[in-house]
């Protein structure tokens, strides 16, 4: 696996919406939602977490509470850094989904990713659906929900 699929096509994501200018705000949540994949694909910690809202919450099967904030999150990404050895060698997404509702979006995906945990370098399949909002002009992620797929 290596780095994050191109551009979607028609079949890679259906937006619920049918008008052009839907269809336009969909192609941009699909473009903030590229962004993000594709700087945790590449271990791009900066920009993975520029991203996010820095009032964003997060709920991920691997973590036993909600991280409640940004700043949350990327503590425990640094301690996960620090102690397991953390690191995202690639990341894919298919499946994609963007549903608009007003200024907010949910978009839902598969994930493969490549973690490297204490030295050793595994595969991970996952769902996840990511809520952006608009603010200030662009789509910024506002809530991640992470699970297992088996």
């Amino acid at each position: 696996m290596s780095g994050v699929s191109g551009p979607i096509s028609r079949s890679d994501a259906t937006p619920t919406a049918a008008t052009g200018a839907d269809e336009a705000l969909a192609a941009e949540v699909l473009a903030a939602a590229d962004a993000i994949v594709d700087d945790f694909a590449h271990h791009r910690t900066e920009a993975y977490f520029a991203g996010f809202a820095d009032d964003a919450t997060f709920v991920f099967h691997t973590a036993d509470r909600r991280l409640e904030s940004r700043a949350e999150y990327e503590a425990l990404w640094a301690q996960w850094e620090r102690e397991d050895g953390f690191r995202v060698h690639a990341c894919r997404s298919s499946d994609r989904r963007v549903q608009l509702l007003g200024d907010t979006a949910i978009f839902t995906h598969a994930v493969d990713s490549r973690i490297e945990l204490g030295g050793q370098v595994d595969d991970v399949t996952e769902r996840e659906t990511i809520v952006f909002a608009r603010r200030d002009g662009r789509w910024v992620a506002v809530h991640e929900h992470l699970s297992p797929r088996a």
